[in-house]
């Protein structure tokens, strides 16, 4: 099996008031703010709903947090109507980067994934995730994460505790971030991934180099 990658020099940390301050839909935001930001598609899949659900009590132990749903879907309207005002609503974005960037906290309450790809960035940005137990969302995760990071999917009890404690500890919050980078890099590069695909093909020629097509072209002209 060769994971999911991504490309993590052009996903990568910056400093959060400074993004913060370059995006328009955070503009009546108190940059001082909790952040939690949740990309994907607004649908049942993604569990936005469930999110909402857990978001009052994570209200309840942190008053000034603020939400922001990345994405656009069927259950847009729906949502709405779940959503208090300490939820914002961004849309559909051309790049979901400045987003990971500006969050303390990446979450992503799915009920089922493939290899998702959002956890994975949000980490390369040096950003703490919260994901639930699902198969391809936990194989985002590096084992030692797992403890403070993964939930049960559709559970709004466990979800809003755990996103309530990492917005409550800022220390623990850094150190997780720096851990999912890392991993991230070691496991998840593009480059990586790219040569274990290279490596697979050359495996199934017998040994021979595997010649991008543009260069076969010009060995036979």
């Amino acid at each position: 099996m060769i994971p999911n990658g991504i490309d993590t020099e052009r996903f990568h940390p910056a400093a959060v008031d400074t993004v913060r301050a370059g995006i328009e839909q955070l503009a009546g935001v108190d940059p001082a703010a909790p952040l939690v930001v949740c990309v994907g598609r607004l649908c049942r899949q993604k569990g936005q709903d469930v999110l909402l659900t857990a978001w009052d009590e994570v209200l309840r132990r942190v008053p000034k947090a603020r939400l922001v749903l990345v994405g656009d879907g069927p259950d847009r309207d729906a949502l709405r109507r779940l959503a208090p005002d300490s939820v914002l609503f961004a849309g559909a974005v051309p790049d979901p980067m400045p987003w990971y960037q500006a969050a303390d906290l990446v979450v992503l309450p799915s009920r089922w994934e493939g290899m998702a790809l959002a956890p994975l960035e949000a980490m390369a940005c040096g950003r703490p995730v919260v994901v639930t137990d699902v198969a391809g969302a936990r194989e985002s995760l590096p084992p030692a994460l797992a403890p403070r990071c993964l939930v049960p999917a559709e559970n709004p009890a466990v979800l809003s505790g755990a996103v309530a404690e990492l917005l409550l500890d800022p220390l623990l919050r850094e150190s997780l971030g720096h851990q999912g980078r890392r991993y991230v890099q070691s496991t998840h590069d593009v480059r990586h991934s790219a040569e274990a695909v290279a490596g697979v093909y050359r495996d199934l020629l017998g040994g021979k180099p595997v010649v991008p097509t543009e260069c076969r072209e010009s060995i036979h002209s």
